[in-house]
């Protein structure tokens, strides 16, 4: 048989036929072994250079000493506002707002002294804001215990109509219900906020029983607003870990244009995206690429842009054949949201957007499928371009990022850090619908479409 080995021929001759098939059957072997081993090296190491710019670990994973983005060169140009750019001012309170109204009138000029009077027609206005001094208002009942005097029974007056028998009135309650679940502070800071700014004393035992009475009364408009996630025309969904009764828990997060709402499962499978999304028909959902949401089709499915640009991250800073791939999609990434920016600014008109989203979208598609071809490429390229058996792969889950228009305000992840509210718009800017597939996880700004 022929030499398959680095061995001289003229040794490779003097060995028996079956012993050089044994050979070359145990060579090929140990070479088969030693590809899988230093594929499996690379992956290893790809793993440890994950950080929270390149993966969706938080930065508090980071090691010490991770060097960070550079901080970008001087521009020359001044502090503060430039020339030409949109005027920022507060915006009065309407009259009926104003507590008070002093007029400020000059006695005497401020040139020659002369004495002046009369009225400005349209005077500068002014506006201080203060708040008044929060003291609890304490309202007494007193029951009274009054004896029959035909029987000798004794009868006790009873509390008004919808007064609870709790020493704390309903919108105190619902106060502290804000500071807890919104603003996320502990029972013990609760109690001293409240005798800082209120002049309250509380104790942490009436603190969680006010929790507990609040979330009784939740139930019901809390189950409505769950509900109306699921005829929603555009939804976003996160995940994150969660503690809950001293056990791993989930905390999943969905958001619509009007509503955010929090639930709390023991699970991360995809039964429970399907509970909180619902099954009605035709609704885009923004989600990370986590397998709970393959479920979705890739149709109705916007993958989130933030993930996609820290996979393309973290192609490159794996090295090896797949950093190409990582940085050109990354490159395309960045004309995607630059094209945007100009729009948002208005450098750009809004009609040249949709078609260079349509170049671009072509450019993005042939990048994946020249990754998804090449095997070099899909074992330095991460999960990106290594789809499971019977999953999705990279083209099918970023073709998700384009198809139709999304109604996702700032996206789910915002909202379950905590940095979004509800109802938080884009400053100054139309309600439009956003494009597809501009989500920027981290609360930035989203391109909207054309209405």
């Amino acid at each position: 048989m022929s030499n398959p080995l680095p061995i001289p021929d003229d040794l490779w001759a003097k060995v028996p036929p079956d012993a050089q098939a044994a050979i070359a059957a145990v060579f090929l072997a140990i070479e088969q072994r030693v590809i899988e081993l230093e594929a499996r090296v690379r992956d290893l190491e790809g793993r440890l250079k994950l950080n929270s710019t390149n993966s969706s670990k938080p930065p508090s994973s980071d090691p010490v000493g991770m060097k960070r983005k550079p901080p970008a060169p001087p521009s020359g140009k001044k502090r503060g506002g430039q020339p030409g750019h949109r005027k920022a001012h507060r915006a009065l309170a309407p009259p009926e707002k104003v507590r008070e109204t002093f007029q400020c009138k000059p006695t005497s000029c401020r040139r020659c002294g002369h004495g002046l009077s009369g009225e400005d027609p349209e005077p500068l206005i002014h506006q201080v804001a203060e708040l008044p001094k929060v003291e609890p208002i304490v309202d007494e009942y007193r029951l009274h215990r009054l004896t029959c005097p035909g029987c000798g029974e004794t009868t006790c007056g009873t509390l008004p109509p919808g007064l609870s028998g709790g020493c704390f009135g309903p919108y105190l309650q619902a106060v502290l219900a804000v500071f807890a679940g919104a603003y996320r502070l502990s029972k013990a800071q609760i109690q001293q906020l409240s005798a800082d700014l209120f002049g309250l004393s509380i104790s942490t035992e009436m603190i969680s029983k006010l929790e507990r009475r609040s979330a009784e009364a939740l139930e019901a408009p809390y189950n409505e607003l769950a509900v109306s996630v699921h005829g929603a025309d555009a939804a976003n969904i996160d995940e994150t870990s969660w503690r809950q009764d001293r056990k791993k828990a989930w905390l999943w997060v969905t958001v619509t244009r009007i509503t955010t709402v929090f639930t709390i499962a023991g699970s991360r499978a995809g039964d429970v995206a399907k509970a909180l999304l619902g099954s009605e028909p035709d609704q885009v959902v923004t989600s990370d690429r986590f397998s709970a949401y393959d479920w979705i089709a890739a149709f109705w499915r916007q993958t989130c842009w933030a993930h996609l640009r820290r996979d393309f991250q973290a192609m490159i800073d794996r090295g090896g054949d797949g950093a190409w791939i990582g940085g050109r999609l990354l490159g395309l990434s960045n004309r995607l949201f630059r094209s945007w920016h100009r729009v948002r600014d208005g450098t750009q008109e809004w009609e040249a957007f949709p078609e260079r989203m349509l170049r671009l979208r072509r450019e993005v598609r042939r990048a994946l499928e020249d990754g998804s071809r090449c095997p070099c490429v899909r074992e330095d390229g991460g999960d990106l371009l290594r789809a499971p058996q019977g999953g999705r792969g990279a083209v099918d889950v970023c073709a998700g990022a384009w198809d139709r228009p999304d109604e996702q305000r700032g996206g789910a992840g915002a909202a379950i850090r905590g940095d979004l509210a509800p109802d938080q718009r884009w400053d100054g800017q139309p309600e439009r619908e956003p494009v597809r597939g501009a989500d920027v996880d981290r609360g930035g700004d989203v391109p909207p479409a054309r209405p």
